[in-house]
């Protein structure tokens, strides 16, 4: 996959921003994608997350993440969401192409300080090393 650049006449990235195609997350965007891993996916959870997975015929993985009221205010449930997109992208999965949706509890919203990455990072990849074993996908 080449560069993708803001202007079309750009060749060099010296010249434009360039895009971090590779890096960004495919998310589930439509309600009935999230209610369709909600009832036909397997699950696994601890304190901070619960974690759907369902394998689907895409070439690629998709992620939802949900992060309700109960975790905070915007500016915590953003946070949240942050980290668990970065844990996210940090996994290496492969295997089965899979839909995940990751839904974030309360206590996930009161971690404060230098640990709570790491802590949200450390449960993340338990979840899916246990949804690993179910779906059919390594780490």
């Amino acid at each position: 996959m080449g560069a993708k650049f803001c202007k079309e006449d750009v060749k060099e990235v010296d010249m434009c921003c360039l895009h971090k195609t590779t890096l960004s997350l495919i998310s589930l965007k439509r309600k009935q994608d999230f209610k369709k891993v909600y009832s036909q996916g397997k699950y696994a959870a601890d304190y901070l997350f619960i974690a759907y997975a369902l394998a689907n015929d895409l070439q690629q993985n998709r992620v939802g993440i949900t992060v309700s009221k109960k975790v905070g205010c915007a500016v915590v449930r953003n946070r949240v969401k942050r980290w668990v997109k970065e844990s996210y992208r940090l996994l290496k999965i492969e295997g089965q192409a899979c839909d995940f949706v990751i839904i974030a509890r309360a206590p996930s919203g009161r971690l404060v300080g230098k640990g709570a990455f790491y802590q949200i990072d450390k449960s993340i990849n338990g979840l899916f090393e246990k949804l690993g074993k179910k779906v059919g996908f390594n780490l």
